[in-house]
C-alpha cells in the first residue's frame, strides 16, 4: 500500500491507541489464570491479534464483547500442536516459556522479520529448565516440549527484556518457590516494571532485587477466579501523535497516563527539552509547535522512541544527539540504518557512531518517496515528518502500521492531515 502525506496543519483532540505491551501481557496473564478474565480497552493491532491466536491455541476461549474481551481458561491446555506469533518479538519471547509449561510438543513459528530475529536464548536457557527445544540454528521455527521446571538460573538481559518477561510469567504460573532468575546487564527496565505490575494485579508475587535478581517465594502462585484488567493507553504509539502535535499542531491527546510504567512516556522529556509547547493534566497532553531546538536523549531503555525522536529532531534547530543505537539492530528492521537511509531521502542528515546517533535538524524536510522497510515505526515516523515537509511524502508498504497502530493514518486525518492511501506512483 502507498500512502501520501501532504503538508498539513493539525488541530483537535484524539484518543491514544491501546498499548500492545499492556494488551499482550494481559493475554499472557489471562491464559494462565484459571477462571474468567475481562480485558477492557483491548487493542486490535496485528500483534494483539497474534497474542489472542496464541492463547486460543493454548486452550483459552475468547469472546469479543463491546469494548471488552472475555477470556476463559483453565491454564495451559494446548488444543493445537502449533502456534504462530505473527511478527511480534514480544509474543515469541514471552509466550515460548509459557508454552513450555505443557508436556506436549508444540511447534512455534512466526512471520516476516520475526523469522530472521535471533532466538539463541531458548537454546541456551531452556535445557537448564528441563525443556526440550529444537530451533533452526537459533532462529524460528522452534519445537518446545516441557514441562518447565523452575530453577535458579542466570540470564543475559542486554539484548531484550522480553525473554525475562516470559520467564517471570512461566515461573509464577509453575509455582516457583525458593528460586531466582538472576539477570546481568538488564535493558529496558520499565518494561519489566510493567510485567511485574501485571503479575501483581493477577495475584502472583515476585520480589525484585534491584533488577539483578527476581526471587520467587511461592506466595500467590495459584492465580484463579474472575479477574479484570484495563489495557493502558499506548505511549509508544502516542509518542508519534505528540511529536506530530509539536511539529504541526496544536492538538490534544487523551488516554495517556503519566504514572504508567511504560518506558516510552520518556517522550515527554524530549519534547520539553526541545522547547515544544506542552501542558499535561488528567491523562491529557496538549502539545503545539514552538521554536524547537536540538536536544540530547538516552534511549537505551526506550529504543522504540528512536523513530519519533528522529522525526522531532528533523525540525529542531541544531544537532540532536540520541544514545542507545545498539538496541536497534534486531527490530523489525535495523532501525539505525533504516532511519539514516529513509530520512536521508527527505534531506535529513543522520550520522551513526557506535552507540550514538546525531541528527542535523532545522534545515528543512523535503518531499520524497520513502519505504517503511516493513517496519511500523518507520512508516509512522516518515508520516509525521511529512506533515510540515516542503512537498508530499509518499510511503511505500505503508500498511506496516497495522502491526501496532492500525488506526494511525485515520487518526491523522481526524486531526486535519491530508492523507491519501492506496495511491499509485506516477
Amino acid at each position: 500500500m502507498l500512502t501520501r502525506i501532504n503538508p498539513s496543519l493539525l488541530k483537535g483532540e484524539i484518543q491514544a491507541p491501546a498499548s500492545k505491551s499492556s494488551m499482550q501481557r494481559a493475554c499472557a496473564a489471562a491464559v494462565l489464570n484459571k477462571g474468567t478474565t475481562s480485558i477492557y480497552n483491548p487493542g486490535h493491532s496485528n500483534d494483539d491479534k497474534a497474542a489472542l491466536g496464541v492463547i486460543q491455541a493454548l486452550g483459552a476461549e475468547v469472546t469479543q464483547g463491546v469494548d471488552v474481551l472475555k477470556i476463559v481458561s483453565q491454564g495451559i491446555r494446548p488444543g493445537k500442536a502449533a502456534v504462530n506469533c505473527g511478527e511480534s518479538g514480544l509474543g515469541i519471547r514471552m509466550f515460548a516459556p509459557i508454552i513450555a509449561l505443557s508436556e506436549k510438543p508444540i511447534a512455534v513459528n512466526g512471520e516476516g522479520s520475526l523469522l530472521t530475529r535471533p532466538m539463541d536464548f531458548f537454546d541456551e536457557i531452556f535445557p537448564q529448565l528441563d525443556i526440550r527445544v529444537v530451533s533452526n540454528k537459533g532462529r524460528l521455527p522452534l519445537e518446545i516440549q516441557g514441562p518447565l521446571q523452575p530453577r535458579t538460573i542466570s540470564i543475559d538481559g542486554s539484548l531484550s527484556s522480553q525473554f525475562l518477561t516470559g520467564l517471570l510469567f512461566a515461573y509464577a504460573a509453575a509455582g516457583a518457590k525458593g528460586v531466582s532468575i538472576r539477570v546481568n546487564n538488564l535493558k529496558s527496565r520499565p518494561y519489566i516494571d510493567l510485567t511485574l505490575q501485571v503479575l501483581q494485579h493477577f495475584g502472583w508475587k515476585v520480589e525484585n532485587r534491584n533488577y539483578e535478581e527476581f526471587y520467587f517465594s511461592g506466595a500467590g502462585e495459584a492465580a484463579s477466579g474472575d479477574k479484570s484488567y484495563i489495557v493502558e493507553g499506548d505511549w509508544s504509539g502516542g509518542a508519534f501523535l505528540l511529536v506530530a502535535g509539536a511539529i504541526a499542531g496544536p492538538i490534544t491527546i487523551k488516554g495517556l497516563d503519566t504514572a504508567s510504567t511504560q518506558a516510552d512516556k520518556a517522550i515527554l522529556r524530549a519534547l520539553r527539552d526541545s522547547g515544544a509547547a506542552l501542558t499535561i493534566a488528567d491523562r491529557t497532553q496538549h502539545v503545539g509547535p514552538a521554536a524547537l531546538k536540538a536536544f540530547q536523549f538516552d534511549a537505551t531503555d526506550c529504543p522504540d522512541l528512536f523513530p519519533p525522536l528522529v522525526a522531532l529532531a528533523a525540525y529542531c534547530e541544531g544537532t540532536t544527539v540520541i544514545d542507545g543505537v545498539s538496541r536497534l539492530a534486531h527490530k523489525e528492521s535495523n532501525r539505525g540504518l533504516t532511519l539514516q537511509d529513509e530520512f536521508g531521502k527527505m534531506g535529513v542528515l543522520i550520522e551513526l557512531d557506535g552507540d550514538r546517533m546525531t541528527v542535523q535538524g532545522g534545515k528543512g524536510v523535503k518531499g520524497a518517496v520513502v519505504h517503511s522497510r516493513h517496519d511500523h515505526r518507520i512508516a509512522m515516523a516518515c508520516a509525521v515528518a511529512g506533515l510540515r515537509a516542503q512537498g508530499d511524502v509518499t510511503i511505500e508498504e505503508a500498511q506496516a502500521i497495522n502491526k501496532s497502530y492500525p488506526d494511525f493514518y485515520e487518526h491523522l486525518q481526524q486531526l486535519g492531515a491530508v492523507v491519501n492511501t492506496k495511491i499509485e506512483l506516477v
